[in-house]
């Protein structure tokens, strides 16, 4: 619970690579932030949740979801369908689940296409693929598109891309939901969670930006929930992330050879930076290079050559003043 007394957090022992998963229970406004990854095991931790925390699942009216991805957005049809409540998301992301079954079937093709345009080899994308099982949600559900400013179940729409093309941080004054944006021991992956995205290391820089100056002009440090953990330090922590990713920036353009040289892929530099990687792994890793070599490139720090699958050379800048400048 929040020291205002008015949040409660429902944990997803059984969940991500990430760690437990976090719904949040805002019993007073009637919403329910991530209701969690789908199946009857996790439905069934909901709905106990959902009563200890004054709220069973027939008073819920607004369920909201900071982005698409499964462990977050898996329960929400059903427990929108059971409550007979709205289901939003920002417009951005909302396709992904209202057209579950025609998006996902986009999402693969555009997921193997850029890993491909990525250097990764085709046994692992056609791999990929086929390990990438259907969750087990509807096809198609009615969702609340959102956008920027809009206010749903009381609490603000605050735009924050980069994870993916539509997550939001969810503002209610006092407190932040932050889903994926800022997590407290792991640092979310950009590029290839959601491979929409082809600046995906600035776009989520500037989430960064706009998290921490909401917080530093709030008249009282507000919570920050995120949506994997009970708690984070929020200013601290971007600090750390954009750390991290001024360290990988400079360790991706360290991978790379010189000009005179016929470049290397973005799978190249993920296997330098990260080794040898299967499954999901392998997308995470190219995306994450993929990243962050896009953003070096915009900053004279590398250079993009030839034709085919992206290469990347050095550039001919000498200096990087941080990702956080």
């Amino acid at each position: 619970m929040s020291p205002d007394g008015r949040t409660e957090r429902i944990a997803h022992t059984a969940a991500s690579p990430e760690g437990e998963n976090s719904t949040y229970v805002l019993p007073d406004r009637g919403v329910v932030v991530d209701p969690g990854p789908p199946g009857d095991a996790s439905w069934a931790v909901l709905r106990s949740g959902l009563a200890a925390a004054g709220l069973p699942v027939e008073r819920v009216e607004t369920v909201v979801v900071t982005h698409w991805h499964a462990d977050h957005a898996g329960l929400a049809p059903r427990l929108a369908a059971a409550a007979d409540a709205r289901l939003a998301l920002h417009e951005a992301d909302a396709p992904l689940v209202a057209e579950y079954a025609t998006a996902r079937n986009r999402r693969l093709d555009r997921d193997a296409r850029r890993l491909r345009e990525w250097g990764v080899p085709d046994a692992l994308v056609s791999g990929l693929r086929d390990a990438d099982e259907p969750s087990p949600m509807p096809d198609e559900h009615p969702v609340v598109t959102l956008t920027d400013g809009a206010t749903v179940g009381g609490v603000e729409v605050v735009h924050a891309p980069g994870h993916t093309a539509g997550h939001v941080v969810l503002d209610a004054g006092d407190a932040l939901f932050l889903g994926d944006a800022v997590l407290p021991t792991y640092t979310p992956n950009v590029g290839g969670t959601d491979t929409r995205l082809t600046d995906a290391l600035a776009t989520y820089l500037a989430t960064l930006d706009r998290v921490r100056e909401r917080a530093r002009a709030a008249d009282a440090p507000p919570v920050a929930f995120p949506g994997h953990g009970s708690s984070v330090e929020l200013l601290d922590r971007i600090d750390a992330i954009c750390a991290h990713h001024d360290e990988r920036v400079r360790n991706a353009v360290a991978a790379l050879p010189d000009r005179d040289g016929d470049g290397v892929t973005p799978w190249a530099v993920a296997r330098s930076l990260f080794g040898e990687m299967r499954g999901i792994h392998a997308k995470m890793g190219a995306g994450e290079a993929a990243a962050h070599l896009a953003f070096a490139a915009d900053r004279g720090l590398a250079e993009r050559v030839g034709v085919g699958p992206d290469r990347y050379v050095r550039g001919d800048a000498r200096s990087f003043d941080g990702v956080d400048r």
